[in-house]
């Protein structure tokens, strides 16, 4: 769901959250994709901006600081250029915020305290606000100094250790992909959206933090924790479905799907479709359960040796009829031109004031009474300064 070409840089509010106003004083992705969501789904959001933020920093852009990341995760807002460190841009924040029903900032603590703007230097004079603050380790640890950054989160909550020990990677790498960081701004928005609902009941705010660490490995453990989840441990950690060789695309007669027989059934319906009924008859499909552990590689390979006889669309039609796990793999250089996502708006062009064509990222989900939109397009650095004073009262 995306603003159409010829949208105006704003329109009238809607969604769920129209109403409610949030500070977005936050760098980088991890705090303002949190405010984006926001935005999208309603809430009037000020992006407080220093005069350099490093989700404007890039070699593609038609405008300074109007790259690609910028674009898209600071779209919803409107942007007030202050410097913190001055004593009347320091003021004229504090009311922006005293205005505000949530502050989402991913500042270090140690940076927020000299400003005076840590939660409990604020949280007297604001006693309504909601101060969502994240980090990369918890603020009470040895590591609450580290900087954040994807790569180190990742590390810190096994990711990588995970992807060293999977049969089909087999080194700690990093995935590609800023995966701690959306995971985190996931959890900042779900979190602050029920201190809001407590605020709502209670008028009271509270102090929200989103330690990165911590929501990765808590997000990694749902299904990763296996045996370790008993005491004494009943088998290693890691999901072994997923940790196996062979959990991995399968090469088709014009490319590659993503084919997953989860059952022996399926597998046999597999083998059948591909002309091969003589595999059906192995008896490691004929089994109640398929042997993820044991036999997994060598069910892939045998897998792999029949998934060419079949074009991707053909497969598809053949595990829809047969309820197999499927789906085509995407290159994102073909994105734009998918009918699944040209169907969804998922990359509608826009038309940015100042910038031109584009693509947005549409809104991935919908509601039937209170529908999330793009209103506004990314504003330029400062663009809303005058407009968010005089809506203070001030020239």
């Amino acid at each position: 769901m995306t603003a159409p070409a010829d949208a105006p840089a704003t329109s009238g509010r809607t969604g769920p959250l129209a109403g409610v106003r949030v500070i977005d004083m936050a760098t980088v992705v991890m705090g303002p994709y949190a405010a984006q969501i926001l935005g999208d789904l309603g809430a009037d959001v000020i992006k407080i901006e220093s005069p350099k933020d490093t989700v404007r920093n890039g070699t593609l852009h038609r405008t300074p600081g109007m790259t690609p990341l910028n674009l898209n995760v600071n779209r919803n807002k409107r942007s007030v250029a202050l410097n913190l460190k001055d004593e009347a841009d320091h003021a004229t924040a504090l009311e922006l915020i005293g205005g505000a029903d949530i502050l989402i900032t991913n500042m270090r603590i140690g940076a927020l305290r000299r400003l005076e703007m840590d939660h409990q230097s604020l949280a007297e004079r604001f006693p309504h606000l909601i101060y969502a603050h994240a980090q990369g380790f918890r603020p009470d640890s040895d590591r609450a100094d580290l900087a954040a950054y994807d790569e180190t989160v990742q590390a810190a909550s096994g990711l990588l250790d995970l992807a060293a020990r999977s049969g089909d990677i087999g080194a700690p790498v990093v995935l590609p992909s800023i995966f701690a960081d959306k995971v985190a701004a996931l959890t900042i928005a779900y979190t602050a959206l029920a201190a809001l609902h407590h605020q709502r009941a209670t008028g009271e705010g509270q102090l929200v933090e989103v330690p990165m660490a911590d929501t990765l490995l808590a997000f990694n453990l749902v299904e990763h924790l296996q045996g370790a989840a008993f005491e004494p441990p009943m088998g290693p950690t890691g999901f072994a479905p997923s940790m196996n060789k062979g959990h991995r695309a399968r090469p088709t007669k014009d490319g590659y799907a993503m084919i997953i027989p989860y059952s022996p059934e399926n597998c046999r319906d597999l083998f059948h479709a591909a002309g091969r009924s003589d595999l059906a008859a192995d008896p490691r499909v004929n089994g109640e359960i398929l042997d993820a552990i044991n036999d997994g590689e060598a069910l892939a390979e045998l897998i792999e040796s029949v998934t060419p006889n079949l074009t991707t669309a053909e497969w598809i039609d053949v595990c829809t009829k047969h309820s197999i796990p499927v789906g085509p793999v995407l290159k994102l250089d073909e994105a734009a031109a998918d009918d699944y996502v040209r169907g969804g708006h998922l990359l509608d062009l826009a038309e940015h004031p100042s910038e031109g064509s584009y693509r947005a990222i549409g809104v991935p989900m919908n509601f039937s009474a209170t529908p999330a939109s793009i209103r506004s397009h990314a504003p330029l650095p400062g663009q809303h300064t005058d407009e968010v004073l005089r809506e203070l009262g001030r020239r």
